[in-house]
């Protein structure tokens, strides 16, 4: 096609954010968005006011935007009247120079929890099936739900050790697998699936499989990224979010990595919408902070060795996490646990089914942290025989997004 007959070429958009505001959104208006937040909020006993008590819960990160991105917002403000739309191709630009990507490779996206849903949706259906690690992050499941997938949970390798993705078993669960989801650190056990495990399993996935990485809680480890997969045309998606070292979760903004052609199938669903110019310039101010994640990184890995140092000393066993999120075991059914600690206003993460004795820990500030040590040794100093949080209306029990959607 000769380029003046492109109508994307022609209509003044990049090819980028035509795919942004391409049609298609309409009809899943009402598609469920499921976040990290969402499901803590559904999980909390009584919808715990946010304001009271310690919540360390949701993988937030206490410390909040940098000052830099706090400076950029505040500057930005008294332009919030105008769609500032060339902002969101900056964004992308320097990421992606950044990281030796392709702008083209690259969409911004309000947060990491579109695109996940998006690609589930646009690679999966009654024929093409969801592959996910258990436990792991639930919101590809919900998606799954959406398009009609069927869903296969593979159980973590060494679950007592390394609790790593079992990449042969998860390529074996379907033999035409729409995506593969790999949290990498995994949420909720905050552990790594190594390098070479990943190598493994985006050079044997079925012609068309999508390999969807989700990079949430990469800056808070040591792991290599998986973004060279996207630099080598591979069948893979990366996800990252400003959300978690960042602390930008409140404020909404990150990005989907892959080939063009990939992309443009996961941003038809994405609407017309701009993002907030907020985030944006936020989010370059964070970029372009070349102390920020070294900083950050250190902080979090402190108090996170801390804490488990700590537990294990009083005989409780943690996963190996790389993250701002570890796994308790607390030798008991982790829902009564969950729901003594609630009494005391110290509001920890929820169960999976798979590990029922265990419940997810963030890692917040050390002064919240040395309040954990203590609510915790008085719980488990008692017994917590019968306690359950208190059950949810049976329509927050089935969509647990509803009351904040």
């Amino acid at each position: 096609m000769h380029p003046s007959e492109d109508p994307i070429a022609c209509s003044g958009f990049s090819r980028r954010t035509f795919f942004r505001v391409a049609a298609g959104a309409s009809a899943l208006a009402s598609l469920p968005l499921l976040t990290e937040s969402r499901l803590a909020h559904a999980a909390r006993p009584h919808f715990a006011d946010p304001n009271i008590g310690i919540h360390i819960d949701a993988n937030e990160n206490p410390m909040g935007p940098s000052e830099a991105a706090r400076k950029a917002m505040d500057d930005i403000i008294p332009r919030g009247g105008r769609y500032l739309f060339t902002m969101e191709e900056e964004l992308a630009e320097i990421f992606a120079k950044q990281n030796g990507l392709d702008p083209e490779s690259v969409i911004p996206f309000a947060g990491s929890t579109e695109p996940l849903h998006y690609t589930v949706l646009a690679f999966t259906g009654k024929n093409k099936p969801l592959v996910v690690g258990d436990p792991g992050y639930e919101a590809p499941m919900w998606a799954a739900q959406v398009s009609g997938a069927p869903i296969f949970k593979v159980p973590l390798a060494d679950p007592s050790g390394a609790a790593m993705h079992d990449v042969k078993a998860m390529l074996a669960a379907a033999s035409n697998p729409g995506v593969i989801y790999i949290c990498n650190p995994n949420n909720p056990t905050g552990t790594i699936t190594p390098r070479a495990n990943l190598e493994y399993l985006v050079a044997n996935v079925p012609k068309g499989t999508v390999v969807l990485i989700d990079e949430a809680y990469i800056h808070l480890s040591d792991a290599q990224p998986s973004l060279d997969f996207v630099k080598e045309g591979k069948n893979v998606v990366v996800l990252r979010t400003f959300s978690k070292l960042y602390g930008m979760a409140g404020i909404r903004m990150g990005f989907a990595v892959g080939r063009p052609e990939l992309l443009e199938k996961i941003a038809s669903f994405s609407g017309q919408n701009s993002l907030p110019i907020t985030a944006v310039v936020a989010a370059k101010a964070s970029l372009l902070d070349a102390d920020l994640v070294p900083t950050r990184k250190k902080i979090i890995a402190d108090i996170r060795t801390d804490t488990i140092a700590w537990l294990k000393s009083q005989g409780y066993a943690c996963t190996p996490s790389e993250s701002n999120c570890f796994m308790l075991d607390v030798k008991r059914p982790g829902k009564e646990v969950q729901a003594a600690l609630a009494k005391k206003e110290m509001f920890v993460g929820r169960i999976w089914p798979a590990w029922p004795n265990q419940v997810r820990i963030t890692v917040g500030t050390k002064d919240e942290m040395m309040a954990f040590r203590k609510a915790f040794t008085e719980v488990m100093s008692s017994s917590t025989a019968g306690l359950t949080p208190p059950p949810l209306p049976r329509r927050l029990a089935v969509h647990p997004h509803t009351h904040l959607a």
